[in-house]
């Protein structure tokens, strides 16, 4: 064990979750893993983590990170049966980095906050591509204390760590940004059909715009896989419609009108509807293009992703 650091745990090694563990193991933090396959996490011991089979056995750690798909999935990981915080002996503070509601991560908070845990909201912005290019970026909301207890971990994982206050106002702006992101890239899929069925190549089109004031780290990184169809999926259309749908019930909540989100949801419903599961969101791209008349094809040309400067 590492005394520079104390013994951290980590529940949930999906794409994100194992791209971020991976990084607190690279700076040699002790790490025990739990997946619910185990073989996702076994990769890891190989740069130091203790893989466990038992959510309880993180128990004794003092910061114990999450990164679950739903808030019924955090749900059960803390509290269901043999869950991180039901037994006499729990972790001081949960870092939670899950897409989930503001309604069920208060009732998350309520409930940490019984048991004498710190929570700690600390949504992303990135994929699993952006955090291996050092990209990351985290916002934060909770106590105070406890966001300075996490943050210098957060930054071996992120480029930025933003804290916002109290309460959920992380999850509000997680909520945001994935509902922006949503209508970014249907906006930008239909764009990019639009001057493809006019003549101009996908290629030299998306790098025009990423040269241009409405370019951004997002649609460079997207630029690849429009240009060249390669949906190796880092979030799905399920995923975005069930943020899609988030977005557009915080903006009822809030007396917010959002018809653009609402135009979007259905596009991105459309996608899921056809049945695309394990792919990417950008596949958005294909049935734009369907709706336009043509099957589009990928062009087979190499552009950069403005990560790897590949």
């Amino acid at each position: 064990m590492n005394a520079s650091f104390p013994q951290l745990g980590w529940i949930g090694l999906g794409r994100m979750g194992y791209a971020m563990a991976y990084l607190l193991l690279k700076n040699k933090v002790p790490l025990a893993v739990w997946n619910r396959t185990r073989a996702k996490g076994e990769p890891l011991a190989e740069y130091g983590a203790q893989v466990v089979g038992a959510i309880s056995a993180l128990a004794a750690c003092e910061i114990v990170f999450t990164n679950v798909s739903t808030t019924a999935d955090l749900k059960e990981v803390l509290f269901g049966p043999g869950g991180l915080l039901g037994g006499a002996q729990r972790p001081r503070l949960v870092v939670d980095s899950s897409s989930i509601s503001e309604q069920g991560s208060a009732e998350i908070r309520s409930e940490c906050t019984r048991l004498g845990v710190d929570y700690l909201s600390a949504p992303v912005s990135g994929n699993a591509k952006v955090v291996k290019a050092g990209k990351l970026a985290f916002v934060t909301s909770g106590p105070r204390a406890a966001h300075d207890r996490a943050a210098p971990y957060l930054a071996m994982m992120g480029r930025a760590v933003t804290y916002l206050g109290e309460g959920e106002l992380a999850r509000i702006w997680k909520i945001a940004h994935n509902t922006m992101f949503g209508v970014i890239i249907q906006s930008l899929c239909e764009i990019t059909v639009l001057a493809e069925k006019a003549g101009i190549p996908r290629h030299a089109f998306l790098e025009s715009i990423n040269n241009s004031v409405l370019g951004s780290m997002y649609t460079r990184y997207k630029t690849p896989a429009l240009v060249n169809l390669d949906f190796a999926v880092t979030f799905t259309p399920r995923l975005l419609l069930k943020d899609m749908d988030l977005g557009l019930e915080a903006g009822h909540r809030y007396g917010v009108p959002m018809p653009t989100a609402a135009a979007t949801r259905e596009c991105v419903q459309n996608t899921v509807g056809r049945g695309y599961d394990d792919i990417d969101f950008s596949v958005l791209l294909v049935e734009q293009a369907k709706n336009s008349g043509y099957e589009p094809r990928p062009e087979n040309v190499k552009v950069s992703d403005g990560l790897t400067g590949s």
